[in-house]
């Protein structure tokens, strides 16, 4: 078996999602006996591709040009779909995140292949491949086996361990870019970004996220005081990003993004259905509501029945005691 690890990058620096998606091709190559190989698209990149080595990956194809510098979902769903099939690659293996969600189906597209998104699991099942993904809002699970030649996989983000890295460094291979201007027909020309100086919400270990039951948004500077003390990112539910107190990247849900963190605190959040599939793949969810009965705490591993804003200053003034940091 042929693996193809789609590694993505911003800005010339890896996102954490492209050391998940290198090291889970990795270990399914070593299961199958067969080899992994990893993509790098962007510009300027041929001297950041040898870092997939560390994870284990050891040979990285770089398709490098100036109009790669921001990510074209006709361009790189080209170029992705070509080396797959120059490799005759029996997997492509994508990040479930946002770039990797446009992506994939494109990719699956040009290649007539099966796919399977957003999955938690993916391994080895006799000569089978098999792949486990949430359904009904996160209600349930399925396994599932794509029939298809070859078959396109995206993992959801902060689900995958990238391992521990090691010195090792991979070799490149510059693959010659053959890019006209119809293959640019949807293109970024600009990036505004906005430093808040918290993690990226897809990607964080701690989130701390707010509901409609702290009134307003400025009573969010009281989570982003919480979240500020653990080094934690800010999210938010539907109702808060509907009613403009936060903006729509911050919005964790069914209809915004998909996390798993290693902790999630949900202050005054009720736990609709649509929040709870965004984020019930926590791997420790902490509840904080005045209301007793309010679903999240069906989900919860730990609850708080309170006035949050009680709890939550009390809290934050007990973590910085904890972590040092008064």
């Amino acid at each position: 078996m042929k693996i193809l690890a789609f590694a993505e990058q911003r800005g010339g620096k890896f996102k954490k999602v492209a050391f998940e998606v290198v090291h889970a091709a990795k270990k399914l190559a070593e299961e199958f006996g067969g080899e992994s190989v990893a993509l790098v698209i962007g510009k300027d990149i041929h001297d950041i591709a040898p870092q997939v080595g560390g994870y284990g990956i050891h040979k990285a194809i770089v398709a490098e040009d100036n109009r790669l510098e921001f990510y074209s979902t006709t361009a790189y769903s080209k170029i992705v779909a070509e080396v797959a099939r120059s490799l005759s690659a029996d997997v492509v293996i994508i990040s479930a995140s946002a770039m990797g969600k446009d992506l994939a189906p494109r990719v699956a597209a040009k290649l007539n292949a099966g796919m399977a998104s957003d999955c938690i699991d993916i391994r080895r099942d006799g000569e089978s491949l098999v792949a486990t993904r949430p359904v009904y809002a996160g209600k349930a699970l399925i396994d599932l086996v794509i029939k298809s030649p070859i078959g396109v996989f995206t993992l959801r983000p902060n689900v995958f361990s990238p391992g521990i890295p090691d010195a090792t460094i991979a070799s490149v291979d510059k693959l010659a870019v053959n890019l006209t201007n119809s293959d640019f027909s949807s293109k970024v020309t600009s990036v505004s970004v906005t430093k808040a100086g918290r993690p990226d919400l897809t990607e964080a270990e701690i989130i701390v996220s707010g509901g409609r039951g702290l009134g307003g948004p400025d009573n969010f500077k009281m989570i982003e005081s919480c979240a500020d003390v653990l080094g934690a990112a800010v999210g938010a539910s539907r109702a808060v990003v509907d009613a403009g107190w936060r903006p729509h990247e911050d919005q964790v849900g069914q209809t915004g993004k998909t996390v798993s963190p290693s902790l999630y605190v949900a202050v005054a959040i009720s736990g609709a259905i649509q929040h709870l599939a965004g984020m019930s793949s926590s791997k420790y969810i902490v509840a904080i509501n005045k209301d007793k009965d309010a679903p999240i705490f069906q989900v919860a591993d730990y609850g708080i029945v309170g006035d949050a804003f009680e709890i939550v200053p009390e809290l934050t003034e007990q973590m910085k005691k904890v972590l040092g940091k008064e």
